[in-house]
């Protein structure tokens, strides 16, 4: 059994983040893939949807530049032939603060002949963007 497109994917993106290496990543990404991740695009530009490796590439680049990853954990995993599905959870260093962040996040991937081709992937943007803030935020109760 070969191993699985998304454990390559995976080791090839967080070697990316971390080390600044992009090359495995650029080879595991089609040339036109589509790429969105949602959440607070005016506190994280580097949030939103993309199109083509280059300018997935560049988000990349940005996340390197922003964050470290210190761990991450799958809390559930769906595999299918050429898709995943995750629910992870990351802790992170912001680098500009040197602030700890815990992310809670879903990723839904595609892929095509161990290419990347979709990613989708849905941030608990409340909890991030208090983190990022450094404070609670409170909202006015509804009902």
């Amino acid at each position: 059994m070969t191993e699985h497109s998304l454990w390559r994917f995976a080791r090839a993106l967080h070697r990316a983040i971390n080390e600044h290496q992009f090359d495995d990543l650029a080879a595991m990404i089609d040339d036109n893939v589509e790429w969105a991740v949602y959440g607070p695009i005016d506190m994280f530009p580097f949030l939103g949807a993309r199109h083509g490796k280059t300018a997935v590439l560049d988000v990349c680049r940005q996340i390197a530049d922003n964050v470290r990853v210190h761990r991450y954990e799958r809390e559930s995993i769906i595999l299918g032939e050429e898709s995943a599905s995750t629910m992870m959870r990351y802790s992170l260093t912001a680098l500009d603060t040197n602030r700890p962040i815990s992310l809670r996040l879903a990723q839904f991937a595609q892929f095509r002949a161990g290419r990347l081709v979709s990613m989708r992937v849905v941030v608990d943007t409340f909890d991030l963007v208090e983190q990022a803030l450094g404070r609670a935020i409170h909202l006015p109760k509804i009902a």
